[in-house]
C-alpha cells in the first residue's frame, strides 16, 4: 500500500504535469476533480479509496486521448459513468461537441449536475440510453472500463461507421482483446491497431485501442 504522503505527492506532480500541459483548462479540471471526490464517491460512481487517486489514476488517463483526436469533431463517450473520458476531454478541447451516453439513471443525473457546475452546456450533452439505442452518427466513439473490444465493437460500430473510429482505453489488455475480436472486425471490415498514448510529460502512459473501417 502507498504511504499517503506518498499518494498525495503523487497527484501533485500529475496535477503539475497536467496544470503545464493544459493550463487554460486547469480550473475546470480542479473543480471536476472535486466533483469526483465528492459527488462521485457519495454516489458510488468511484470507489471510497479513489480519491487520492483522481488525478493519476482517472483524470491523466483519460486526457491520455486528447493528442489523438483531431480538431472540431463530434466526440460521444459510451459508458460514460462519472463522465471518463468525455469531461476530461471536453475541458482540455473546446473545439471538441461531446455527448455522454449513459444508461443508467443514476449516472445520467450525475453528468447532468457536473455538465451544469462545469458550464459545459454549450458543448457536452448528456444522453440517457444504450449505445445499441443512439441513431446518431459521430466522429468519434470514445470508452473507458466498459466491456470487452468485441462487445464494444458489437455496440458501437452503428455509431461511428462509416467514416468515423473508435477509441478505447484498453491498457495491458489491448492486444489480447483485438485477439478475442479479430473474427468479428474481419467480418465487420474493420481493422484495429494499439496506441502508446501519454497525456503529459510526468504522467504515467496507457494504451488505446483504435478501431476504423479498413
Amino acid at each position: 500500500m502507498v504511504p499517503p504522503g506518498e499518494a498525495d505527492r503523487s497527484e501533485d506532480r500529475v496535477r503539475g504535469a497536467l496544470a503545464e500541459r493544459f493550463p487554460q483548462a486547469l480550473p475546470g479540471l480542479d473543480s471536476y476533480a472535486e466533483i469526483l471526490r465528492g459527488r462521485g464517491i457519495e454516489w458510488g460512481l468511484l470507489g471510497p479509496r479513489e480519491g487520492d487517486r483522481v488525478w493519476g489514476r482517472h483524470l491523466s488517463n483519460s486526457l491520455a486521448l486528447s493528442d489523438v483526436i483531431a480538431s472540431g469533431l463530434d466526440v460521444a463517450d459510451v459508458g460514460s459513468g462519472a463522465g471518463l473520458p468525455g469531461l476530461p476531454l471536453a475541458l482540455v478541447r473546446p473545439d471538441l461537441r461531446v455527448t455522454l451516453i449513459e444508461p443508467l439513471l443514476r449516472r445520467a443525473t450525475f453528468l447532468e449536475l457536473a455538465v451544469e457546475e462545469l458550464a459545459l452546456g454549450e458543448r457536452v450533452t448528456v444522453l440517457r440510453a444504450r449505445a445499441e439505442e443512439v441513431k446518431e452518427v459521430f466522429d468519434v466513439v470514445t470508452c473507458r472500463a466498459v466491456a470487452s473490444l468485441e462487445k464494444l465493437v458489437r455496440w458501437t460500430t452503428p455509431l461511428f461507421l462509416p467514416e468515423g473510429e473508435l477509441l478505447a482505453l484498453k491498457g495491458v489488455s489491448a492486444e489480447e482483446e483485438i485477439e478475442a475480436a479479430s473474427t468479428l472486425l474481419r467480418k465487420r471490415g474493420l481493422v484495429a491497431e494499439v496506441l502508446e498514448i501519454r497525456a503529459a510529460a510526468m504522467t504515467e502512459g496507457t494504451r488505446a485501442v483504435l478501431v476504423r473501417s479498413a
